[in-house]
């Protein structure tokens, strides 16, 4: 059943959006995500759907017979699952702390209402009392992000609990940094009331991080939806399972028990890693930003399901920036980028949003891992930043080389991640503890010694003499 679509809405052909109807569609409206009109609609794209299942089950089949060989047990990536998700009620005490910050913003907003109505007449105190209500928001915020982040760094958390924390602990700020911008000026103007505890507590749970008192919403919620998308988020996560076992661990998990190591032997396990890199990168893509969005949009009736558009045939990374993430890119445009646009410019401005986003996402990864490594900082934050401007032309007059060129570096972005976070994970763990160990060096640039095969010769390839 499709979402109800109101007369004059903007329609969604073949999962893709004109840049004319961009431009007249309002923000929230009823839509569903590309993939489910693709998916509904075309044999092609269901047929692709089809082989990432079959490539699931034949990880599936591989896993279970390589465990019965060298084991003589089925373990089907249970063990790897377990692990990354461990300390489970730790991670949930972290979340719980999180939302009880979130929540408490509403009571402090209605206390900064109240004593506004009563000091309305006089300008000065209502100047001081609105630094005072920004520098309370910016001690929640900071609270909300430092209890978390101190505790984390303090003691580690497995990687995919700690990833959950941290991922939530950035959804909640920018969920208060949104309620705030648009509440504050109604206590100034009284211009419409504030929203009511309820409308609040949607907010916090909708899949978008800009405030409305009122979203699209579903007659009915379909429950046959809600349980096949968390199916699909649980098989993901297997998937990563597999892939972690069959492709990470063979090439890496010994990196670091020897002094050495031969430089062919790292170049190999980087191109082994580029596949199950970019087949990683998709099923987290499709997990969180389709499957995982979907499900709540369901539960909650969020009738606005465009959470991405079709980046994947892109030929401009700006494009591509826009599409990959609407949600998140919708807070990073109406509150750091449109602000400081009229002041700072649109290059700089564009130059601060990169930073933000770049450095939150190696929070992430920082306190995941259990050690700052920046390759996604350097690789989204530099590499990234320099294509906007190398694609803007080509991209237009060279679309399919220039969305070929695109998926080239994801393929090797991600393969290079892969394999070096997996190389400074495995060093730290493997290789003997040294005075010089620190957080923010990287040990794997030190242990092993990374040396070239002696007496090694390069041979003419066209010499089929033998």
């Amino acid at each position: 059943m499709s979402l109800r679509r109101p007369r004059g809405e903007t329609s969604l052909q073949n999962g893709t959006i004109t840049q004319e109807e961009k431009q007249r569609a309002p923000e929230f409206t009823y839509r569903e995500s590309p993939l489910t009109v693709l998916l509904e609609h075309s044999l092609h794209i269901r047929a692709i759907y089809h082989i990432f299942v079959v490539i699931l089950l034949v990880l599936l089949c591989d896993t279970v017979i390589y465990d019965l060989i060298e084991r003589g047990k089925i373990n089907i990536g249970v063990t790897s699952v377990l692990h990354g998700f461990g300390d489970i009620r730790r991670a949930a005490k972290l979340w719980f702390f999180e939302l009880a910050v979130a929540l408490a913003f509403y009571p402090a907003l209605r206390i900064y209402e109240f004593v506004r109505n009563i000091i309305k007449r006089y300008p000065g105190l209502c100047k001081i009392w609105a630094v005072f209500g920004i520098l309370c928001v910016v001690a929640l915020e900071v609270t909300l992000v430092a209890v978390p982040v101190r505790d984390l760094a303090n003691t580690y958390l497995a990687l995919a609990s700690s990833a959950v924390v941290t991922c939530e602990m950035f959804r909640f700020v920018m969920k208060i940094c949104a309620a705030a911008a648009a509440c504050a000026p109604r206590c100034h103007d009284n211009s419409a009331p504030l929203p009511s505890i309820s409308q609040y507590v949607y907010f916090l749970f909708a899949p978008t991080l800009i405030y409305r008192d009122e979203y699209p919403r579903t007659k009915k919620i379909r429950w046959s939806v809600v349980v096949f998308h968390l199916l699909e988020v649980s098989a993901i996560i297997f998937y990563n399972s597999f892939l972690w076992e069959r492709f990470i661990l063979p090439y890496w998990s010994d990196h670091g028990k020897e002094p050495k190591v031969e430089a062919g032997t790292v170049v190999r396990g980087m191109f082994a890693c580029v596949l199950p890199g970019v087949i990683s990168f998709l099923c987290g893509f499709y997990c969180l930003l389709h499957a995982w969005h979907n499900a709540f949009a369901e539960m909650l009736t969020f009738g606005d399901r465009l959470f991405y558009e079709d980046w994947w045939t892109t030929s401009r990374f700006s494009s591509y920036y826009r599409a990959w993430n609407r949600i998140v890119h919708s807070w990073l445009r109406d509150h750091i980028y449109r602000p400081l646009a009229p002041h700072a410019g649109r290059a700089v401005s564009t130059l601060i949003v990169f930073l933000v986003s770049s450095a939150a996402h190696e929070v992430i990864l920082a306190l995941s891992f259990g050690f700052f490594y920046p390759v996604l900082m350097v690789q989204f934050g530099v590499f990234g930043l320099l294509m906007l401007p190398l694609t803007a032309n080509s991209g237009r007059r060279f679309p399919n080389t220039s969305n070929l060129l695109m998926w080239l570096s994801f393929f090797i972005g991600n393969g290079l991640l892969w394999s070096l976070y997996a190389m400074e994970y495995f060093s730290r763990k493997n290789c003997p503890v040294s005075e010089h160990d620190s957080f923010f060096i990287p040990k794997s640039w030190s242990c092993p010694e990374i040396v070239l095969k002696p007496n090694w010769t390069f041979q003419n390839p066209f010499d089929l003499i033998y």
